[in-house]
């Protein structure tokens, strides 16, 4: 693949919109059809954005549950496009590095955050970038190696980056939000769209008493709620989640 050819998909991409917009009109830079992935790649509705969201791995969607249950993340951006592309070429032959490639071709390719977050934490909103990767392929030289290029550039660009393991996912959690992630507008589903508002939300707290009051499992035996405040994965480790 000639540089021109290479530079005609990424800004065929641009043009597409990918990897540009906010809340609802977000486009990853990726779907899941464009790589291979070791994980099991998902797509799912948004509560917050509205929007199918792309992952690449059941970790980034785990975490994504978690960002989605938490009061202080205002908006979900994935699959992040580190453009341009020319920068993180220069960050990487700075660093004295070899920039992320093409593996038919040998050509340059545009790097990504698993995750672009707007959190609002008192003060105005901020940015967060967070990579999700497992707690072993911290140990490869060659991950450590993409992972400085990537922390360069959000670095100049005064952004607070970090790395999101499975150990600061509680995978209890995520599963117990996954189970009523589609029901989060639970009027949306016809047997309940001709019940009073408030006669659900007074069910809802009905629920909520009887699961908190209750030493089984919501499916006895098979599936045990752990309650986890909020707040819990926010300050837990300055590097991780938010």
């Amino acid at each position: 693949m000639s540089k021109r050819t290479r530079t005609s998909k990424v800004e065929k991409w641009i043009k597409e919109g990918r990897g540009s917009g906010i809340g609802a009109d977000y486009k990853p830079w990726l779907n899941i059809q464009d790589v291979s992935s070791l994980g099991r790649s998902t797509r799912l509705k948004g509560i917050k954005t509205k929007r199918q969201h792309e992952f690449l791995s059941d970790l980034e969607r785990n975490y994504f549950y978690l960002i989605e249950y938490s009061d202080f993340v205002i908006d979900i951006r994935e699959q992040f496009p580190l453009l341009p592309l020319e920068e993180t070429i220069v960050i990487a032959d700075e660093l004295g590095l070899k920039h992320p490639t093409d593996p038919k071709t040998n050509e340059p390719v545009v790097m990504t955050t698993d995750f672009l977050l707007t959190v609002e934490k008192g003060n105005g909103l901020v940015e967060l970038a967070r990579t999700i990767k497992m707690k072993d392929e911290l140990l490869k030289q060659r991950v450590i190696e993409k992972f400085e290029i990537e922390r360069v550039y959000w670095e100049r660009r005064q952004i607070d980056w970090g790395i999101v393991t499975e150990l600061e996912i509680p995978k209890e959690m995520a599963r117990n939000i996954s189970y009523i992630h589609d029901y989060y507008d639970i009027q949306k589903y016809e047997a309940f769209q001709n019940v009073n508002r408030q006669h659900i939300e007074d069910l809802a707290m009905a629920l909520l008493q009887r699961i908190l009051c209750e030493s089984k499992s919501i499916r006895v035996g098979k599936i045990s709620l752990t309650v986890f405040p909020k707040k819990w994965f926010l300050y837990k480790n300055p590097y991780v989640i938010i």
